[in-house]
């Protein structure tokens, strides 16, 4: 087996780990909002329920951009396959800035006043006058 086969099978491990992270964090979070409202807490479900399914599918997305640089700059690094990679990383990348809207409100690049443990936002800072 050559470096050119190790890499792409391990480019496909990544893929792979990637689409395992999207359904995981799928049947967590679905199995999190059942478990909510079999106790009754119908309060705030959806909007938890969207943000645990953004989170999955953002850190899903992160694996598999990272499987797909491997596999095509590591093993074929050809003009058109580098022009393909170029294409589905901003496609990509448009999905989790989207999906970081979805689920903060506010662009990454923005300050955040959002509490990542309670997934709510918090209120804003108070000022001394």
């Amino acid at each position: 087996m050559d470096l050119g086969n190790v890499v792409e099978v391990i480019g496909t491990g990544i893929e792979i780990a990637g689409v395992f992270v999207i359904v995981a964090g799928m049947l967590v979070a679905t199995l999190l909002a059942a478990a909510a409202l079999m106790k009754r807490k119908e309060r705030e479900i959806y909007d938890t329920y969207r943000r645990r399914l953004g989170r999955s599918i953002l850190l899903g997305l992160e694996f598999l951009v990272a499987g797909d640089i491997i596999r095509t700059v590591a093993v074929t690094p050809t003009f058109y396959s580098v022009g393909v990679l170029a294409i589905i990383i901003l496609i990509r990348t448009f999905l989790s800035f989207s999906l970081e809207l979805e689920i903060t409100g506010q662009w990454p690049w923005q300050k955040s006043s959002f509490d990542k443990h309670t997934m709510k936002k918090s209120p804003p800072p108070s000022t001394f006058l």
